[in-house]
This record gives structure tokens, C-alpha cells and sequence, in this order.
């Protein structure tokens, strides 16, 4: 059985040889080749003084010396650690001083803090690029050895690096190819960024299968289509913060001028999903997973039920607890725990800690429900949670009951202090072009949907809500800038 990333690619040069594998801005990989470029790159890195353990963190965006790295890193045994682009300053420092690469492979735009290690840039003399080195053999590793070591997008706080193992990039392929019903005639295509876990497992997903994977520069809501219909995509990645940004733009000739019929959306509200299948064409595919994990829950383009992740996947087991880990009845919210019964398919724990138990639970953070037909509806994060007056608030509820409101382009809800103890509820707002927004009509529009004790007592309208590369609220940001002079206060 295929257990490590250079398996995979072996696996899949043999049997598809000539089909093509790769496309990513002006470079086109068949199979054959991606093997023979794979194998340069970690001759390329051996060469430089790259060795089986060592940690090369990249500040990259989407380009072929990206996929190179990591695929090569992985042949050789040395380890990439590809970080967000977006980091800065202090943020930057932070996981360069907990990844400690002895490589570091930057765009110079990118590189904004000074660093211990060897520094590369694409294009230059110095930089390791397939063929500029006789070839290596695949290295000895085993399906625990870590591959890449991704990090959190730090939503809720700081980004903490993820050992992720190389049996778990085979399984994240197979685990995706199967929800996605992806076959050899498939084109894949993401936009996401290669740091991320949704986009880095995309090309073992096309390996699974022999499809062709497509990488896009970057998200663009406006150019979305286009570029999709160009690249000839059949299946799509997206983000469920995306689906609203895509229903929003005006109608245009690439609404129905592509090839995609699925495409997987974590995440995706309720309400966007079947106007979204109905402009479009294509059905979306919800799930959970993680950078720690894997596809654990998943739903298929057969079997979907809009604002649901979906149901257990083959190999994985899911339970929901409260504070005290006791299993919650169902249609109860409460923490979802998970684990497997595939090797390695999840990661072998946080950087400069030592591994879980293994098949042990994992945490999640997430607050779902699972309903009586084994189906897992997620509500929040469990750091989201408000508590108000003893009563525990749904941030995700009060955000759906605020985004419904006309004027509402996007909202974030978040805990603040109350002189009361415990918390009270905040509101960033995003307002509709075009639209004024009146906070106490909006509070009285709230009181229609939530209890009294859930109605946001402050609400603060903002240009923009800060965001993660991915699209993710960082709600650590909005907490710790918390109420300012220009917020509204339904109580003064």
C-alpha cells in the first residue's frame, strides 16, 4: 500500500506516465516528468547541503518552485515548512523562530525579518531548481516521518506548527479524490494558497486518481470563471467564505461557460448553497477537516444536505462532549472529538511537543451538532462561544441573524468584556454600498430572530473585517481591539 509521498508519485508516474499532471503558471508536468523533476529538486537541495530532518520554510506564493520544494523535500526526507505570505513583523518572527529552518526559500517581498538561515530566491545562481544536480533516489522514510510542518491560521490566536506526517498527505488525497468522486478525466483546480491544508493536499488528490491539477495565483472573485473555464476545470476547492463573494458579483457570460459540476466548500452557509448550484451549475461538497487531521466528515455530490458537514467518513470515528469530555445527546451542541483507524493519517502533534497517543481523540475547538441520522452541523468554535448572564451564545447565530439584515454586507461576533463578569455581546459590520445602517433598527432586527440575552449589545460598523489568507475572521484581532469611542451601546 502507497504510504509516503514519494510512493505516491512513483505509483503515479508508472500508471499514468503521460497524462498530465500539473499546470501552474507557464509550466505543464506530465506524470514522468513530475517524478524526474521531483527527484532533481531533492538532488538540488542534497547538492546545497539539504539533509534527510532538515526544515526549509518557503515564503512563496503560488509557483512551480513551491510544488517543487515540497514534493522534493519529501523525496529527499528533509522536511518544507511553507508559511503564510501574509505575515509580517513580529507575527513573521514568531513562526520562523518556532519552525527554526536551516533553509529559508523567499521571494524578497516576502521576507521582511532578518534570519539565521541560508537564504534562496527563485531565479537566482545559488537557488536549488531541478536539473541543475544529478537526480536522488527516493530517500528511506516511513509514513510518520514529517513531510511538511504547516501552521494554524491563527484565527483565534497565534499560528502553532503542525507536524504533518507523509501517510497523511496519501490519505488527505484518497480521502478527498473519494468525497469529491474524482476520476483520471477530472481537472481539479485551486486558487488557495499552497500554505494552506486544503491547497497543499490538492496535487495528491489528482495522484490518487491520475487527474490533472490545476494552480491557480490567487482568489479572485471577479476573475473566478474565467480562470476556471480557461484551466478546463471539472471540480473546484473553495472556501465557504468565498461562495457569498461569488454570488455577489453581477451576472456574467462565464456564470455557465465552464466544465465544473462539484467542487468542495467547507463551510458554506445554508443559504448560499442551492443558489449557488442554481446560478452556476455546480454542487458543493461540505466537510470537516483540519491541519491536525484529515477529511474525517465529509458529504459526497450524491449525498449532501445544505449547512451540513456531513457524516463520519470510512476509517474515522467523531464524538460529541461538553466541558467535562461526557458524550452530549444528540441535537446537542457541543465539542467535536475525533480519530482514526488509518496510519498516520493525522498529525503527530505540535511542534516542540511530544506526539499523541496513537488512535487517542483528538480535540477539535469546534462547537457542532450531530443529528440523530449521524449527520454534523458545525455552530461555532468552542473560543467563540459567548457567555452572557449564564446562558452560552452561538457567535455563528448571532452572525446569521445580523447578515440577514439588507444593509449587511459581512459580520463578525465576538465576546467583550461586561462590568457584569462574563461577557457581552459585540458586533463588527460590514455595510451594503449604498446602504446606511442604523445599529438600534439592526439590534431590533436581531431581537426577531434571538433570544434577548443573544441581541448584541455594542455594534461597531467597520470598512473591512481582518481576515486570514484563506478568508477566515481573526477574531483575536476584533477581541483585543475590542470597544472603541465610535461603538454603539444598546444599553447607554
Amino acid at each position: 500500500m502507497t504510504r509516503t509521498v514519494a510512493e505516491l508519485i512513483e505509483t503515479a508516474a508508472d500508471r499514468y506516465g503521460d497524462r498530465v499532471f500539473l499546470r501552474i503558471g507557464a509550466t505543464t508536468r506530465t506524470y514522468a516528468e513530475t517524478r524526474e523533476a521531483t527527484a532533481g529538486m531533492a538532488g538540488a537541495l542534497a547538492a546545497r547541503g539539504c539533509r534527510p530532518g532538515d526544515r526549509v520554510a518557503a515564503l512563496l506564493s503560488n509557483r512551480v518552485e513551491l510544488v517543487d520544494l515540497i514534493l522534493g523535500c519529501a523525496w529527499l526526507g528533509a522536511v518544507a515548512v511553507p508559511l503564510n505570505t501574509g505575515l509580517r513583523g513580529r507575527s513573521l518572527r514568531h513562526v520562523l523562530d518556532q519552525a527554526r529552518p536551516r533553509f529559508v526559500y523567499a521571494e524578497p517581498e516576502f521576507l521582511t525579518e532578518p534570519v539565521d538561515s541560508v537564504v534562496w530566491t527563485p531565479g537566482a545562481a545559488d537557488a536549488p531548481v531541478p536539473g541543475v544536480a544529478a537526480p536522488l533516489p527516493p530517500a528511506p522514510v516511513r509514513p510518520q516521518d514529517t513531510a511538511t510542518v504547516l501552521f494554524t491560521s491563527g484565527t483565534t490566536g497565534v499560528p502553532r506548527g503542525v507536524r504533518c506526517p507523509q501517510a497523511q498527505f496519501v490519505w488527505w488525497g484518497r480521502n478527498v479524490a473519494d468525497s469529491l468522486r474524482l476520476t483520471a478525466d477530472d481537472v481539479l483546480h485551486t486558487c488557495l494558497p499552497l500554505f494552506h491544508t486544503n491547497a497543499l493536499h490538492t496535487p495528491a488528490q489528482a495522484m490518487s486518481v491520475g487527474a490533472t491539477c490545476v494552480i491557480g495565483e490567487r482568489f479572485s472573485a471577479s476573475r473566478y470563471w474565467s480562470q476556471v473555464t480557461e484551466a478546463g476545470a471539472t471540480a473546484v476547492h473553495l472556501l465557504g467564505a468565498m461562495v457569498p463573494m461569488l454570488l455577489a458579483q453581477p451576472p456574467g457570460p462565464y456564470d455557465r461557460a465552464h466544465r465544473v459540476r462539484r467542487g468542495l466548500s467547507p463551510a458554506t452557509p445554508a443559504a448560499a448553497w442551492e443558489a449557488f448550484r442554481d446560478r452556476f451549475g455546480v454542487r458543493l461538497v461540505d466537510g470537516f477537516g483540519s491541519t491536525e487531521t484529515n477529511l474525517v466528515i465529509g458529504s459526497t455530490p450524491e449525498e449532501y444536505r445544505p449547512g451540513y458537514m456531513g457524516t463520519v467518513r470510512p476509517g474515522f470515528a467523531a464524538r460529541v462532549v461538553d466541558e467535562r469530555l461526557a458524550p452530549v445527546p444528540d441535537g446537542t451542541p457541543g465539542e467535536l472529538h475525533v480519530r482514526t483507524q488509518r496510519p498516520y493519517a493525522f498529525s503527530t502533534g505540535r511542534v516542540g511537543e511530544p506526539p499523541p497517543p496513537p488512535g487517542s481523540w483528538r480535540r477539535t475547538g469546534d462547537r457542532v451538532v450531530r443529528e440523530p441520522d449521524g449527520w454534523f452541523r458545525f455552530v461555532d468554535r468552542v473560543s467563540d462561544v459567548i457567555r452572557r448572564r449564564g446562558e452560552n451564545i452561538s457567535s455563528g447565530e448571532v452572525e446569521a441573524a445580523v447578515r440577514s439584515h439588507p444593509a449587511v454586507a459581512g459580520a463578525a461576533a465576538f465576546p467583550v468584556a461586561s462590568e457584569l463578569a462574563e461577557d457581552e455581546v459585540m458586533v463588527a459590520v460590514v455595510v451594503r454600498p449604498g446602504h446606511v445602517l442604523d445599529p438600534a433598527e439592526l439590534a431590533g432586527h436581531c431581537a426577531r430572530d434571538l433570544p434577548a440575552f443573544a441581541v448584541p449589545r455594542y455594534v461597531e460598523t467597520v470598512r473591512a473585517l481582518p481576515l486570514t489568507e484563506t478568508g477566515k475572521v481573526r477574531k483575536a484581532v476584533l477581541r483585543e481591539r475590542g470597544v472603541s469611542a465610535g461603538t454603539w451601546d444598546r444599553l447607554a
